[in-house]
């Protein structure tokens, strides 16, 4: 479904994707690890065409969107629902209208149906009878199940994760997982996560890549990334020590 070729993006002179190649299957989940300011946030916000590279493609569907404008781009971003870190949910809306959102900004959907979509919603991610509390009112783990609620009610077809166990204990991360995993299986899109949380984040994962000074280094099945003869693998997944 998505197809990345030799992505590169610079800030103010400096490269910080430098020739990123990568191959996203459809229906699957695909986490991205790597070192906090590798560039991961980073690609997330060029595959939904919220920032534009330098070089290289992104395919999606066989649709660039790099270069794709107007009516052909919006059809695009269309596909994609995206939990942000940490939520960035409206702490001037309650729970019922962050993930009535959507709906009511880009939809002609009439009130009543939209109130039976979010409520059927809340109750899929575990929130059923929250709709009426504030994000200042819930928990961390909540706010993220209100968030994962906003980017499937339009039923997209891609869903992007930017670092969705951010802040969380052990105990409400392991809740989260579980969570994503549910709504995978119950409506089959295709997913993205972007984590530094290894090995918790492999219970996801179908495909695992990993993002090291600007480029992808390695890609395969979670099992097999303790078995790769990269030393900069093995030292990120030691922690930062040396393999004995």
């Amino acid at each position: 479904m998505i197809s990345c070729n030799g992505l590169k993006r610079s800030f103010n002179g400096q490269e910080v994707l430098k020739g990123i190649n990568l191959q996203v299957p459809s229906g699957q989940i695909t986490v991205i690890i790597g070192r906090s300011g590798e560039g991961k946030s980073v690609f997330l916000k060029h595959l939904v065409g919220l920032l534009k590279p330098d070089s290289g493609s992104i395919q999606i569907d066989g649709h660039d969107i790099a270069t794709a404008r107007g009516g052909q781009l919006r059809a695009i971003k269309e596909q994609f629902g995206f939990v942000f870190q940490g939520g960035a949910l409206f702490d001037s809306l309650n729970v019922f209208e962050n993930v009535a959102f959507p709906l009511r900004h880009k939809t002609r959907t009439p009130e009543a149906e939209i109130r039976s979509q979010v409520e059927e919603m809340l109750d899929h991610v575990g929130l059923a009878g929250m709709g009426d509390r504030y994000p200042s009112e819930i928990s961390g783990g909540m706010a993220k199940r209100v968030a994962v609620a906003r980017a499937l009610i339009l039923r997209p077809r891609i869903i992007l994760f930017d670092e969705p166990l951010a802040g969380l204990d052990p105990v409400i991360s392991n809740t989260i997982l579980d969570l994503i995993q549910e709504v995978h299986d119950r409506y089959r899109f295709t997913g993205v996560v972007v984590s530094h949380d290894i090995p918790q984040i492999f219970a996801l994962a179908d495909t695992v890549a990993m993002l090291f000074e600007g480029r992808i280094i390695y890609s395969g099945v979670p099992d097999e990334i303790y078995q790769s003869p990269d030393e900069r693998v093995q030292f990120f997944l030691n922690g930062g020590r040396e393999r004995k």
